[in-house]
């Protein structure tokens, strides 16, 4: 059975993960990026199904808003419902990617942390410093900044040179005014020259599985701050005769392995 998230842990959303971390021994993160159709009673319950078969082996679930949101209203109750069923001491990174001025940032951080009520977000940095703030004022929440993704459109403005540095090295320096805050590293353009300009900062790591993302790329960092590496398709769709749990578990170990 799943347990409620209904009591807090008296824990920012750093010490929250790394506790979990350290209590599975996994980095896995679960990506909830559902591919339904009606947000039906049928939708919900394959969504909590996968969230009870992989909790075991997961250091976090990232569900992905827009998939909730393509499904209306309803879509979006259904998520509400869905993150109030995750265990307590499983965090919620919601994958949402909001970048805005701040009054508009301050409305969909209230709406993610207070009336979601998860863990850290995922935000798109690039309408500058100032667009962070209205998330940062959520001092025990976490925040992943769009560093290099996982998609080859990377190099059109994360890789380009700025100046002396690249554009993802600008961004890395955002992370510096709370140690909350973490960047999106996608697997597939995080080569060693890559991590070796980003700081030591918490790392979501996206792009492995049916990305084709290299866990090799990993090896030898010694990053002492918390990584995760999200896997969504290769646990809810590839090799569909096998249970959940089953995939989680080779994810996660396969990730073990490589850090």
């Amino acid at each position: 059975m799943i347990r409620s998230r209904s009591k807090r842990l008296p824990m920012n959303f750093r010490e929250k993960l790394e506790t979990r971390i350290e209590a599975t021994g996994s980095r896995l993160c679960v990506g909830l990026d559902i591919r339904a159709e009606n947000a039906d009673e049928k939708t919900k319950r394959l969504i909590l199904r996968v969230i009870e078969e992989t909790a075991a082996y997961a250091a976090a679930f990232k569900p992905n808003s827009a998939y909730f949101e393509a499904l209306g209203w309803r879509g979006v109750r259904m998520l509400e419902q869905i993150l109030k069923e995750i265990p307590a001491d499983i965090p919620i990174i919601l994958d949402v990617k909001r970048g805005d001025i701040g009054e508009t940032q301050a409305y969909y951080a209230k709406a993610c942390f207070d009336e979601l009520g998860v863990d850290a977000v995922t935000l798109n940095p690039y309408m500058g410093r100032d667009t962070l703030e209205p998330f940062l004022k959520y001092s025990d929440k976490g925040l992943y900044l769009l560093g290099v993704t996982s998609n080859p459109g990377a190099a059109d403005i994360e890789l380009q040179k700025a100046g002396r540095k690249q554009v993802f090295q600008i961004v890395a320096d955002m992370t510096q005014s709370s140690p909350q805050t973490g960047l999106v590293v996608g697997l597939t353009n995080a080569s060693s020259d890559v991590l070796k300009r980003i700081p030591d900062v918490p790392l979501l790591i996206p792009g492995l599985g049916a990305q084709g993302g290299d866990l090799a790329a990993l090896k030898g960092s010694k990053r002492k701050a918390p990584i995760v590496v999200n896997v969504s398709r290769g646990i809810l769709y590839a090799e569909e005769d096998k249970p959940y749990a089953s995939k989680a578990k080779a994810w996660a170990e396969k990730i073990a392995a490589a850090l």
